[in-house]
């Protein structure tokens, strides 16, 4: 399996993601942070878990690309929920 050069392309936005969502974890360990928790999941369903649905979870589970879309955009709209609750400010 080679990878293309849009599968390559579309790493380092997942990468990038991953990095800045780590960074938000790790300030919701120091701190006990609830807002950087769901702000870490948020960045990750919004970067990596789609990418990563995209590229080894369809293609290892043979789903349909519609089954691929409907997880991707469930991914999507969790990571918006977690977005809207951090930046309520309470962590409810």
């Amino acid at each position: 399996m080679n990878p293309d050069i849009t599968t390559l392309a579309a790493a380092l936005p997942a990468l990038v993601g991953l990095f800045v969502s780590y960074q938000a974890y790790r300030g919701y360990r120091r701190h006990g942070s609830a807002t950087m928790g769901l702000l870490a999941v948020g960045i990750a369903c919004f970067t990596a878990i789609p990418f990563a649905v995209r590229t080894l979870v369809a293609p290892a589970l043979a789903w349909s690309d519609a089954l691929t879309i409907l997880a991707i955009v469930a991914a999507y709209n969790v990571g918006l929920a977690a977005i809207l609750w951090s930046l309520r400010g309470d962590g409810r």
